[in-house]
């Protein structure tokens, strides 16, 4: 365990955290172990990983999440977005839950977001739990004696799920309540044990503070070649970001958040918080293994007696996930960066069944599609749900954004000029018809189109121009076969194809009307057209 001196602890006396029953200081996985089993929070599986219960909360508390706004955030976040808070209730949430604290032990953890040593930001992390300052150490990057020596926190996140918030007084819409201040680089979490409500709030603050430094936060996938060919992997949850970017061929370089400066690419983590419903050990045998190991935490896992996990199970919830380090995946690329992409992959599941499973996209094509950032629910998923149901979610993440979209628009536009990067859109959701009559794209074909695409192999192949999304689109591609490429023939009922193509691209129209006034006229032009369709 690494020891944190006597400024640290006047620092946190300073900032109002007195009388407490105890600190602990940075300790790793075999202390928080001890300490998480013997205080109740959790349960050792079969194979040594920890496994704990998230109650009430079995996901993010997306209502229940506030930026404070004041004279700097005001014209700087994006409100349409984001809820605001005021200044007065956010400091009388920060003064009630440090009384509330006295007299309690908490659980500290100094660490880093950003693996590049330029733009990495020094996080501590207060916990009432031991199982989430394990969460947290998993997931961020844990600094190195030379720079634990003039380490100072430039974020601090207080995370305590059994303090209850009072709306009246704190402005909360809830008891839970998830509250940032982005000019202080303080946040508070209470009244949820979903970890991941943590390392959302690292990675809002990151996107809020990199913009004005140039460099493009990312919710992405990335991962490199054997030549160092980097790709990016954008998506929303479901469309394989995850399974496609590990890949037997390529080093990952981290599964879920990422950085794109002058420099190159960096992961903002030093762990991944994998989904892990039906995951399986020969589908997905990395992740699978680290379910197995000690150091992981589980989350709303369910064991049988004999403490065997039953990943099928999702009776507590279907949002099961583990948190882990990176170092648990065998081929990944050691310290957390590299070099400019040469491919970026915009992943979709369209469960309507329309969209080519592979179309290149010129720089304004991709900034269209990364401000849209569109997949589909498929019927059955959730209830009132009975047909395929669009999402666009700007970025590919916008929960997480707090800036305007344009503003990383932008910024990813001008890095794809600025190194000539090669951009892709991949459908890996419905051909043949949308869900329930289609179905799903096969993950050979889909493997076989990106190893075209991050090889270069499809950059000169001869294109059409598809009728209803302006997209070009191979005309063919190694080991796939050419139906699969054009998906009106893929549909028996070439009207019905029609008419759910025209379906969607009307959704694409009225989604994209609010960026309409924000964007450039080669954006515009990128843009479905349902006159040229119609």
């Amino acid at each position: 365990m690494r020891e944190t001196g006597r400024k640290s602890q006047i620092t946190l006396q300073a900032q109002g955290w007195t009388d407490l029953a105890a600190i602990h200081w940075n300790h790793e996985a075999p202390n928080l172990y001890e300490l998480a089993l013997s205080r109740g929070e959790g349960l050792l599986s079969e194979k040594g990983a920890l496994v704990v219960k998230t109650g009430e909360h079995t996901g993010r508390s997306a209502r229940d999440k506030f930026i404070v706004c004041d004279k700097k955030s005001e014209s700087a976040v994006w409100w349409d977005a984001n809820k605001k808070m005021t200044p007065d209730h956010f400091a009388r949430l920060h003064d009630d839950i440090r009384h509330w604290a006295k007299g309690k032990e908490i659980f500290v953890q100094d660490l880093y977001a950003g693996a590049d040593k330029t733009h990495r930001m020094a996080t501590r992390v207060l916990s009432e739990y031991a199982w989430h300052s394990l969460f947290i150490r998993n997931l961020l990057i844990e600094p190195d004696e030379e720079s634990f020596a003039s380490w100072k926190p430039e974020l601090t996140i207080i995370d305590f799920p059994s303090f209850r918030a009072d709306p009246e007084r704190h402005g909360a819409r809830s008891s839970t309540i998830i509250a940032l201040d982005l000019s202080r680089n303080l946040v508070i979490i209470a009244g949820t044990s979903y970890a991941g409500e943590i390392k959302k709030s690292v990675f809002s603050v990151l996107n809020y503070h990199l913009p004005e430094k140039d460099v493009m936060p990312m919710h992405c996938s990335v991962n490199v070649g054997r030549d160092g060919d980097a790709a990016i992997f954008f998506g929303l949850s479901g469309t394989g970001k995850t399974t496609l970017s590990a890949d037997s061929e390529r080093a990952l370089v981290g599964d879920d958040e990422h950085g794109w400066s002058s420099d190159g690419l960096f992961n903002f983590e030093g762990g991944c918080y994998a989904k892990l419903i039906r995951l399986s050990a020969e589908a997905e045998p990395e992740i699978h293994a680290t379910t197995q190991r000690f150091g992981t935490v589980l989350e709303n896992v369910v064991m049988d007696g004999a403490r065997r996990l039953d990943l099928d199970d999702g009776s507590l919830t279907e949002n099961t996930r583990g948190a882990y380090p990176i170092s648990f995946i065998p081929n990944i690329v050691g310290g957390g960066c590299a070099g400019q992409p040469k491919t970026i992959i915009m992943l979709t599941a369209d469960a309507f069944g329309v969209l080519p499973p592979i179309a290149r996209l010129s720089a304004a094509h991709a900034m269209y599609h990364f401000l849209s950032g569109y997949t589909a629910k498929v019927a059955g998923t959730e209830k009132g749900v009975d047909e395929p149901e669009a999402t666009f979610s700007a970025c590919f993440g916008a929960p997480f954004m707090a800036r305007p979209p344009q503003i990383y628009g932008n910024l990813l536009r001008s890095f794809i000029a600025r190194h000539g990067v090669d951009c892709w859109l991949v459908n890996t959701g419905w051909t043949g018809g949308p869900y329930g009559v289609g179905e799903r794209m096969p993950i050979r074909d889909t493997r076989a189109l990106l190893k075209s695409a991050l090889s270069g192999a499809l950059r000169h192949a001869p294109m059409r121009r598809d009728p209803f999304f302006g997209l070009d689109v191979p005309e063919k591609a190694p080991g796939v076969h050419a139906v699969l490429l054009d998906p009106r023939a893929a549909w028996r009922d070439k009207g019905a194809y029609d008419k759910q193509a025209l379906k969607l691209l009307r959704m694409f129209e009225k989604n994209f009307e609010k960026f309409a006034s924000q964007v450039d006229k080669d954006v515009l032009r990128a843009a479905p057209s349902l006159a040229a369709a119609e």
